[in-house]
């Protein structure tokens, strides 16, 4: 966790509300840091429905495998998480480890191992000291209180400056439902098929084959339309839990992820994704400034999502929005390398509402005075037409700094 918060952080924090049917108590068992929560458990009075998105890394964690084994029971009564050590790459000693927490969880709560799910965070190949914790979950267990979602965020925060909360309400058939949201994340962000850690919860009473669908098709324009160093991590994952406490308010159980009645319930669900993923872009590691990236014109949406992820990730285009340096022939290097078919004598490009460059040059009424305005804003927009086809998309990042290199070049010691 840095010392200083976040130029782009938010200026205030919405209220989190309690939710019915679920309750979190956080610890400190010295993992890594020193006088700072780095265990979180959340609790579910009942059985939840669960769906979870995981990294798709060929070196995930222990607990990453821990979770996918459990998902398909579907259901949830207890979830750990730890900061400060990443349990990747410990072999058997990280299944150990997750098998201690589970089975010290599942004692704690009353239920059985498979309806236990874990994450841990931090650094990778150092093994997890599992006891550390296991021995106060019967007493967090005990603790936790549904009016604590701020704290939880705080709990997972690594080399985050602000724990990431969000919030919305829906209806579902006439019901009022309420979702939560944290999540953590601010280095090794570029994920595939999650972010690092992330916690959602509803009181709706939605089945878990629908929860699972509604959540795999809202990752793909939040989550994994954003990236911080074009790194993803081995402990990358995503969890939706329904409570179902709703249906004491007379909410139907909804079956089916296209269930005309959930359409209120997938825009907020899909709001609070996004809100999330954006908070973890404006905490990347060293950030100054925030970049909304739009590509249209590609041949497809899969192909400008691609070079949109190109320009994201340079290294080139995010030292130049450190520098406010309106630098638009390196928008054109990452156009080109993309993969992607372009056209050079086609290519349009826009910071801000300024065109800078169209049909294969410089724009005629260029001005550097005004590309270079829009780059001292923290926010910065970027658009880039293809000129080919029809194909849109848009992905987040944020600028590269010296305080990035700081920050992970003694990161482990």
């Amino acid at each position: 966790m840095s010392g200083s918060v976040s130029p782009l952080a938010p200026k205030s924090f919405v209220s989190m509300p309690p939710l019915r049917g679920v309750r979190m108590a956080t610890a400190s068992a010295g993992i890594k840091y020193k006088n700072r929560t780095d265990v979180l458990m959340m609790v579910f009075d009942r059985p939840a429905t669960v769906a979870g998105v995981f990294t798709r890394s060929k070196c995930p964690s222990a607990p990453v495998d821990f979770c996918r084994a459990n998902l398909p029971h579907g259901s949830a009564r207890a979830v750990v998480v730890n900061s400060g050590n990443a349990n990747a790459f410990t072999g058997l000693k990280g299944r150990q480890a997750t098998a201690l927490t589970a089975k010290s969880a599942a004692a704690a709560v009353g239920c059985a191992e498979n309806e236990v799910y874990l994450a841990s965070t931090g650094v990778i190949g150092e093994p997890l000291d599992a006891t550390k914790f296991a021995g106060v979950l019967d007493r967090m267990q005990v603790e936790a209180t549904g009016d604590f979602w701020f704290e939880a965020a705080k709990a997972i925060m690594t080399t985050d400056t602000y724990p990431k909360v969000s919030t919305r309400s829906a209806e579902i058939g006439g019901v009022a439902v309420t979702i939560n949201g944290i999540a953590k994340g601010a280095g090794m962000i570029a994920p595939d098929m999650a972010t690092m850690l992330s916690f959602v919860v509803t009181d709706a009473d939605i089945a878990p084959a629908a929860l699972q669908a509604l959540l795999s098709d809202g990752v793909g324009p939040t989550f994994n339309s954003m990236t911080v160093d074009s790194d993803t991590s081995t402990s990358d994952t995503l969890m939706l839990f329904a409570t179902g406490a709703a249906a004491e308010d007379g909410q139907a159980r909804i079956e089916r992820a296209d269930d005309p009645r959930l359409a209120a319930f997938r825009a907020a669900l899909n709001e609070v994704l996004k809100d999330l993923s954006l908070q973890v872009v404006r905490d990347g590691e060293g950030a100054t400034k925030m970049l909304e990236i739009t590509v249209t014109g590609a041949e497809s949406d899969a192909a400008a999502k691609r070079i949109a992820l190109s320009i994201a990730n340079s290294p080139l285009v995010k030292t130049a929005a450190a520098g406010e340096d309106a630098n638009w022939g390196r928008i054109v290097m990452a156009v080109g390398k993309s993969g992607e078919m372009a056209d050079r004598d086609r290519l349009a490009i826009w910071f801000g509402d300024i065109r800078v460059a169209v049909n294969g040059e410089r724009d005629p009424d260029y001005s550097e005075a005004a590309a270079s305005d829009v780059m001292k804003a923290q926010d910065i927009p970027v658009k880039v037409d293809i000129g080919l086809g029809a194909g849109t998309a848009t992905v987040w990042t944020c600028d590269l700094t010296k305080e990035y290199v700081a920050i992970n070049g003694d990161y482990r010691s």
